[in-house]
């Protein structure tokens, strides 16, 4: 999910609330999947740089 589609979850999530279309349930149920998906992309980030940084030592980089 891109951060634009995650803002706009959460707007429309926000929006239906005002509407009295849904619950608070719901729209906290949309911060927490927005939330969720944030950390997977930081999971997924850390993943990669760890992978970075194995290449690189296996090449005969730097750290010891």
């Amino acid at each position: 999910m891109t951060k634009k589609l995650r803002l706009k979850s959460i707007s429309v999530s926000n929006d239906l609330f005002r509407a009295a279309r849904a619950d608070y349930l719901e729209v906290l149920m949309t911060q927490r999947d927005v939330l969720d998906a944030k950390l997977e992309l930081i999971e997924t980030k850390k993943q990669q740089w760890n992978a970075v940084v194995n290449v690189y030592k296996a090449l005969g980089g730097g750290w010891k």
